[in-house]
């Protein structure tokens, strides 16, 4: 689809509202169109710890934030200030309150909603500057409000004195602090965006919480914002209008939010006043929701410090520098029911209790200490969101948000039954000839979504359309069952080949925007008139048969090539065509894509890893001649990618779906030193965070528009970038196992993508994160496109880490006097990675039951299923990935496509690797 710059609200876009397409050309041009002048605002600079700062002279609210190491760089929207200056704009320093005295109703008072002139009060000592902002709160307000500026020993510090002027105690039911960082990415191009814009991720862990501010660029220092004494991070509240249009709220800030800013949050202290109205309909939300009372004539100080560290990998130790506790979780905070996780927790205070939430849904048991870390082995219970609260000894709480899973052979087998089943639609009267297909699937009518306004959902293309069979055939990958393989094979060949895909003639290979489209003349009585299909998003049959959009490529290039792997495979269960056609239309697609869609084959495309392989097994097959072009094509695009400062362009003004793909291919022609540069640009938008829903989460907040049942501008937990993502930062893992950084941000990304899928193997587009809605979406949307990395991915690592000793991510490990076990609990069990050796040993097919590896000797074994009637041999690869690493040599099996062909019995198998 092709989308604007800036995105207007979805009421409005699915009434007919204009949308173009656009280019990075075309976002530079907007960054030099003239723009409206706004009288200059006065600010107060000054100078502290690792900051150059500034306040606003009239209302002291913070203006610059910049390292000093980079002067020209602001944290704040600071260039915007003049243009922000007005009421209804929020900055750092206000603040938003719902209260009420006695059985009164709840009352909101803002100091951005109608600004007042403050009261300057006296600075001195360590004061910065200090002001009564009782007035801009509102009349009325039972409450004196005195704000101050700190230099706390070289760290920025606000804080807020709360008094209570009536003879009447006071509830607070929701206290937020606006967190106004330069998420703005409007009138600026791509650089321009990496250079100067920021993203804010929350840990909202109460008295633990803080934010994490770090630049697109993922360079330099990053900004922590951390909580003073009696400031818990117990929500982090959207500054909008709520969906309740018959609640007015003043805590909202003005500024325009779209593709190309997400908007602002409040850091919310107490959260109950919302709890009871806005949020009443909400699902869990990731803390109790509380509120404090304020006795007449008693006071309540709040506040934050702004602490910059060095980098993004340095976030945790510059926490446990200014005395915050850390949490690590290992492998992260997606528990399936069969692993045995860690979580690793360093804090200044002993730990006083553990407690889960809900009560027996995970069991935490203390496993000793090492190097100032204190151990607890957490095991998964009950299915779904749970969360640990840590008391410490100082009565401060901790918490710790994760998700159970069933174990995942499990879950990818709900999946695979679900898509093939309940998404499974043969209606041969049906006008569009979209049967047999797999359709997206609205799980609150539970239903297949046979015609939607946005056309491309019911389309089997575009992502939204395209994700649900994408998810079904990707899974097939390293999991394939008889009667699955045999759906897919037939909607391959009967529906994508020749319906969505062009079969024949000089456009073969291309691919449409959609199967299902809006023609009223063609089906008059087909269309439900209660929806509008007046908008650009019901495209006509011709808008449909457009073969321009290469983002729709990468998803049919899947179906050949996992048709082709596994025909190659896993003998019998491909039977329509043999392995050379599946390959042959994976070419042919490839071709075609960058033939008939050459716009917008200059950025990275979602799945584009799927080209890598798909051109490394033409290679193994000795198709020389498709190889040989598909190379030559794909170089061309890495060469492009290489000239470029940030190459991650796309059809929206940023975007988090190309990096993959422009990582992988710079990797393989050899451009080492950018592609380094595109894994720290994924590190900027994708956190290590102790909570199942951040965690890995790599940045997307507009793709509810156009794949979620309910569309909105809206920060998505575990969209399809959580798991796409996480595939360079693997390799690069991989490439550097001294990095644990890399592998605990990519396996949160990993196992994120898991959590979308239910108990029955529905799968979610992604998580609504806004306070109001805390639930997955019912639509599965573009979930595939997410599940496509983690099938690609899915992998055991066993790593000796410094502070932690030998861990593993995806297995349950086992050190008995010199050799380190481990078995396997991914999704997959045909993948292993030891980073001492810097091994990775891949099975195209087989499953590796255990694996034990010993370190002094080098020596690898590993324990293989035994054989089904679909795999009766295991083909192993074995690759060295760090200089000086290892080589292996496999003790048996025959040479094949560049792996050991090694023959499978009715007993588990035992295959050496010796260290050469």
């Amino acid at each position: 689809m092709t989308l604007s710059r800036t995105l207007t609200p979805i009421a409005l876009l699915l009434a007919g509202g204009s949308i173009t397409a656009l280019t990075p050309a075309l976002f530079a041009q907007e960054a030099q169109a003239p723009k409206k002048v706004y009288p200059p605002i006065a600010t107060t600079p000054f100078t502290i710890g690792a900051f150059e700062a500034a306040l606003r002279s009239d209302t002291q609210t913070l203006a610059r934030l910049s390292p000093k190491t980079d002067p020209k760089f602001d944290f704040t929207p600071g260039g915007r200030e003049a243009e922000r200056q007005g009421d209804g704009y929020q900055h750092i320093g206000d603040l938003n309150i719902r209260l009420k005295s006695g059985a009164g109703d709840w009352q909101d008072f803002a100091s951005a909603h109608a600004r007042k002139a403050i009261r300057v009060l006296p600075k001195g000592g360590r004061t910065i500057a200090a002001a009564d902002i009782t007035a801009s709160m509102g009349a009325g307000i039972p409450l004196k409000v005195e704000r101050r500026w700190v230099d706390e020993k070289g760290v920025l510090a606000l804080r807020f004195v709360l008094t209570n002027t009536s003879k009447a105690p006071v509830e607070v039911g929701a206290l937020g602090l606006p967190m106004v960082f330069d998420n703005i990415i409007s009138d600026r191009n791509l650089d321009q965006a990496h250079e100067s814009a920021s993203f804010v991720d929350p840990y909202i862990g109460r008295d633990a919480g803080y934010l994490q501010v770090t630049r697109l660029s993922g360079k330099g220092a990053a900004l922590l914002v951390l909580p003073e004494k009696g400031t818990p991070l117990e929500a982090y509240r959207p500054n909008l209008e709520p969906r309740d249009k018959s609640a007015v709220s003043i805590f909202t800030d003005k500024s325009q939010r779209g593709q190309t800013s997400e908007g602002f949050y409040d850091w919310t202290v107490a959260s109950k006043g919302f709890a009871e109205k806005e949020w009443r309909k909400a699902g869990e939300q990731w803390n109790a929701p509380t509120s404090f009372t304020i006795a007449p004539g008693a006071s309540r100080a709040i506040g934050v410090r702004f602490v910059a560290a060095p980098s993004i990998r340095g976030i945790e130790a510059t926490l446990t520098a200014q005395a915050r506790p850390v949490a690590v979780g290992v492998p992260g905070y997606v528990v399936p029911t069969d692993l045995e996780a860690s979580l690793f927790l360093k804090a200044p205070q002993k730990v006083r209790k553990i407690e889960s939430y809900p009560a027996g849904a995970l069991t935490v048991t203390a496993a000793g200490s090492a190097k100032g870390w204190a151990k607890y082995n957490v095991r998964g219970v009950a299915w779904g969101q749970a969360r640990l609260s840590i008391t410490y000894a100082d009565g401060s709480v901790q918490t710790v948000s994760y998700f159970v899973t069933k174990p995942l052979d499990q879950t990818m087998a709900d999946l695979g039954r679900f898509a093939t089943t309940k998404q499974f639609f043969d209606d041969k009267s049906d006008p569009f000839k979209r049967a047999p297909a797999i359709l997206s699937y609205d799980r609150e009518a539970d239903k297949i979504i046979t015609q939607e306004p946005r056309v491309w959902i019911a389309g089997m293309s575009d992502e939204g359309g395209g994700g649900a069979w994408v998810a079904a055939m990707i899974k097939q990958l390293d999991n394939p069952v008889p009667a699955e393989v045999a759906k897919l094979e037939r909607v391959v060949n009967e529906t994508v080949i020749g319906k969505l895909q062009v079969a024949d003639g000089p456009t073969a290979g291309a691919v449409k925007k959609s199967i299902f489209y809006y023609e009223p003349s063609e089906f008059p009585a087909y269309y439900d008139k209660a929806s509008n299909w007046k908008s650009w998003t019901s495209w006509s049959k011709k808008d449909s048969g457009d073969l321009g959009r290469a983002y729709n490529y990468p998803h049919v290039a899947i179906g050949h090539w996992v048709l082709y792997r596994v025909a190659r495979n896993h003998p019998g269960l491909v039977t329509q065509h043999d392995w050379r056609f599946y390959l042959g239309r994976a070419y042919q697609t490839t071709v075609a894509m960058m033939r008939d869609a050459p716009y917008y084959t200059q950025f990275g495309l979602m799945e584009g890893d799927v080209f890598v392989d798909i051109l490394k097994d033409l290679k193994r097959e000795k198709m020389t001649a498709e190889a040989t072009e598909m190379e030559r094509l794909m170089k061309g695009r890495a060469d492009h990618w290489a000239s470029l400062p940030y190459p991650f362009g796309s059809e929206m003004a940023w975007d988090s779906t190309g990096q993959p793909e422009v990582y992988a291919w710079l990797r393989y022609f050899g451009y080492q030193k950018q592609a380094d540069q595109t894994r720290e640009v994924i590190l900027g938008y994708d956190p290590t965070i102790p909570s199942w829903g951040y965690n890995g989460n790599a940045r997307r907040y507009w793709d509810f528009l156009y794949g979620g049942k309910y569309p909105r501008i809206e920060r998505q937990i575990h969209h399809y970038g959580s798991a796409l993502n996480a595939v360079p930062l693997f390799d690069a893992y991989r490439a550097n196992p001294a990095d644990a950084h890399l592998l605990r941000v990519a396996y949160g990304g990993l196992m994120g993508g898991i959590t979308n899928i239910d108990q029955n193997g529905f799968s979610s587009a992604a998580f609504h994160s806004w306070p109001d809605m805390m639930s997955w979406d019912p639509y599965t949307g573009d979930y595939g496109m997410g599940f496509f990395g983690h099938a690609y991915a899915a992998a055991t690592y066993v790593v000796q880490d410094p502070q932690f000793g030998w861990i593993s991510y995806g297995g349950n490990l086992r050190q008995t006097g010199g050799q380190i076990t481990v078995t396997p609990k991914d999704g997959a069990r045909s993948r292993l990675f030891v980073a001492p050796a810097g091994t990775w040993i891949t099975l195209a097919s087989g499953k590796i039951s255990s694996a034990s590896y010993t370190p002094t000797s080098g020596r690898i074994t590993l324990t293989l299923d035994p054989a089904t009637a679909a795999t009766p041999v295991a083909r192993v690869s074995v690759e060295t990935t760090i200089q000086g690493g290892r080589q292996y040599t496999i003790g048996s099996g025959t040479a094949e496509r560049g792996a050991k062909a090694i023959p499978l019995g009715a007993a588990p198998t035992t295959v050496e690797l010796t260290p050469n």
